[in-house]
Parts: C-alpha cells; structure tokens; sequence
C-alpha cells in the first residue's frame, strides 16, 4: 500500500479554502432541498391532509436518512484524516468497507419499516391517516440502499477536497425526482395516477438516479484510478471496526435527535391538520435555508479532522471561528430575505389564506433559531472532525432531554399555540451550542491516538 504524501489533500486555513469546499457542497445540497420541497409542492395540491401527513413519513424517512448521514460523516472524518497525512493508501480501503457497512444498514432500515414501524406508529396516528401514511413508507423505504451508497460517494469526494462533483448527481436526481412527481401523483402523460405514494415511487426512482451519477463521475473524472477504488470488497475487520467506532454514536446521535422532532409531529396529530400543514412547511424553511448551514457544518468536520491529521491541533478553533462567521452571515442574509417575503413562500404550497396568516408567525420564529443553528451545528461538527463521536452523542443526549421537557411543558401541559411550541429550537442549539463550545474550547479532544490503522 502506497504512504507517499499527497500534499494536494491537506487543507490550508483561508476563506478561500472554506468556500472552495463549503460552496460546492451548498450548490449540490440546493437539489436534494428543492426535491424535497417540489414533493410537498405537488402534495399540497392533494390538499391540506395530504401536506400533513407527509410531514409525519417525511420525518421517519429523515431519521433513516441520517441515520446513513451518521455513516457517511464517519468515513468524511476518516477519508480527511488520512487526506491531512497524505495518506492516499488508506482511504480506497475506508471506501471500501464504508460500502459494506452502508448495504448492512439500508437492510436494517427497511426490516425496520416494514416490521416494525407499523406497530410503533399505530397509537400515535390517526386511524384515517394510518393507511396511507403506511403504504407510502413501504415504498419509499425502497430507496435506502442508494440514499446510504450516494451518501457514501459523496462523504468520499467531500473527504477528497472532490466536492465539486457533487453536483452532478444531484442534479440529475432533482429532475428525475420533479418529473416523476408530476406525471405520478396527478397521472399526467398516461402515467398511472397514484396520488400520495406517487410521491414515494417518483423518489426511489431518483435515489437510484443520483447514485448511478454520482459513481459514474468518480470513474469518469478519473478519481477510481487514483485512490485504487473498488479493488478490493473483502472484509478488513480492523478498518470496519474504526468506522463503526466513530459512527456508531453518530447514527444513534442523528437518529435520537430526529426522533424527538416525530415526537413534536405526533404530539401535533392533537393541534389539527392545518397545524400539522403549517409545521411541515416549516421543514421546508429548515431545508432551505439549512443548505448553507450544514454546508459550513461538513466543511468544518472535513477541515478539522485535515488539520488535525497534518499535525496542526493549534490551528483547530482559528478555523473553527472563520466558519462559523461565513455561517451566520448566510443564515442571516437567508432568513432575511424569507422574513421580508413570507407569503410569497407559503403561496407555494397552494393552501388557504388563513394558512398563510397562521404560518407566517412562525416562520419568525423559526428564522431566529436557525441563526442559533448556524453557530451551534458548526461547533457540534467540530467535535465530529475530532473523531471523538461519543461526545456528539453526549451532547446530543443533553440537548435532547431539555427539548423534551420543553415540548411536553408547552404542548402537553399548557397546550400553548403552535407559533410557542416552534420555540424548542431555541431551546435545542443553546445546549448543543454551550456544550460542543465547552468541550473544544477546553482542549479534551486532544490525543495522538490514531482513529484507524494507517
């Protein structure tokens, strides 16, 4: 296996460096987002009901999906790391088994669904919504394999400083997934009309779409010949157990953290469709403006890991403070203009006027906790870079019990408005803000233990 040093991995701490892994990873993050919103788009138009049930599946979906995402930021850490040493040698093994791992996972995930998650679900649903919130999991759980192999490509071109690729799969799965959208939820062009689960059949088809691409790049811009990819698939149990290691917690972090927000979509079955509409809009601000957050959140877990890996802990939080700046700046410059603009947003979904008065609030609301996240998320995926992932899964823990407390005080309790409820973001980043802070500021995350066998 090759050690020579490849200095063209290692990273320097500019805002040319931060933009140049930051923006491409943005750019690529626009179309999965705008997949997600034409999804709710063209549901909205099935009515109020339709946009709310897809809120509760759109959200269990999102806990499988980053339960992949806890994978994916493993090997990000791993493939950087040895990016930072030069270390081209070691990252086509990390590929490799990151690949097996992520097939064991997307199994798990759709015996998951089909399973159990009928039986977990069942109490918290409405009978009416039950069916139909149902058959449109068994079909888009369908696509996970793909989602976790795509996730997988992308951690490896992002790991690589390659994050300009991305785009090309994601482009192609954002026009696959909007014209199957339209011709099967409404039955256009003499497709057949499946109205809500068109919906789940229009996104495994471009799930599959998005993973051919992106694979297809990594042969064709020649990236398979010069990290040796797809040599070698047999089991390397040391590598495999390095990975596991640093996602483990990840996946349990992610996952805990989108259960609690299905906790908030159940406990609003009780609040009314429209609340329930209103707040599934609101995952679609999430996804816009979260674009560039969780842009400048993976480009600090890439950066941080890099640095650490050249030798240069010392440089950690000078790189820490660059990102964070770009990242609110962004947010603030986001929310900004959706504040200014409300209603021509929530006019997309085609719903009531009385919706647009009731969201508008807010979508206030929202927009002050995602500046919080903009700081937060940056800080949290610092702890990532470090490769101390069981602190993430500390932290998240933390944050978790707080926002639970808070969202059962408010919606349980006192049974406050929807527009107070939303609150529990500010509640949430504060804790993971003050602890992540706390931890990288103090120094723990330090150690010359190495995060896998070079």
């Amino acid at each position: 296996m090759s050690t020579t040093i490849d200095k063209s991995l290692q990273v320097k701490i500019t805002n040319r460096q931060i933009l140049k892994i930051a923006l491409p990873i943005s750019a690529a993050l626009i179309i999965p987002n705008i997949n997600f919103i034409t999804n709710n788009i063209f549901l909205g138009g099935l009515g109020e009901r339709a946009l709310g049930n897809a809120g509760t599946v759109g959200v269990f979906y999102l806990i499988l999906m980053v339960s992949g995402n806890g994978l994916s930021n493993a090997l990000q850490v791993l493939i950087s790391r040895h990016g930072g040493e030069g270390n081209t040698g070691a990252i086509n093994k990390v590929f490799a088994q990151g690949i097996r791992i992520a097939l064991q996972f997307a199994l798990a995930g759709m015996l998951l669904t089909w399973f159990v998650a009928p039986l977990c679900l069942k109490p918290f649903i409405k009978p009416e919504n039950f069916e139909m919130e149902m058959a449109f999991l068994r079909i888009r759980v369908w696509g996970l394999p793909f989602l976790y192999l795509f996730q997988c490509g992308n951690a490896f071109l992002i790991g690589t400083l390659n994050s300009k690729y991305m785009m090309t799969g994601m482009i192609g799965e954002a026009l696959i997934n909007i014209f199957f959208d339209y011709v099967l939820i409404y039955g256009e062009l003499s497709f057949p009309q499946l109205g809500f689960s068109g919906a789940a059949v229009a996104s495994v088809i471009a799930e599959f779409t998005g993973v051919s691409i992106v694979y297809i790049v990594i042969f064709k811009k020649g990236l398979k010949k010069k990290f040796n990819l797809f040599s070698d698939f047999s089991y390397h149990k040391t590598t495999s157990i390095s990975i596991l290691k640093i996602a483990a917690p990840l996946v349990l972090q992610f996952a805990i953290s989108l259960i609690t927000w299905l906790v908030f979509f159940i406990l609003l079955e009780n609040y009314g469709e429209r609340a329930k509409a209103i707040s599934n809009a609101m995952r679609n601000v999430f996804s816009i403006v979260g674009i560039f957050i969780w842009a400048f959140a993976s480009t600090t877990n890439t950066m941080v890991s890099n640095l650490i890996g050249q030798g240069l802990q010392n440089k950690v939080i000078i790189a820490i403070n660059k990102i964070m700046l770009l990242s609110v700046t962004s947010t603030f410059i986001m929310v900004a203009l959706l504040n200014l603009f409300p209603t021509y947003f929530l006019q997309l979904f085609g719903q009531t006027d009385a919706f647009v008065h009731d969201a508008t609030p807010v979508i206030r609301i929202i927009s002050i906790g995602m500046l919080g996240m903009s700081i937060a998320t940056v800080w949290l995926n610092a702890v990532t870079g470090t490769g101390k992932t069981k602190m993430n899964l500390l932290i998240e823990l933390m944050a978790i019990i707080c926002y639970l407390i808070y969202i059962y005080l408010v919606m349980v309790r006192f049974r406050l408005s929807l527009t107070i409820a939303w609150t529990n973001e500010f509640v949430y980043w504060t804790v993971i803000f003050a602890i992540a802070f706390w931890y990288i500021k103090s120094g723990r995350w330090k150690t010359s233990e190495p995060l896998s066998e070079p």
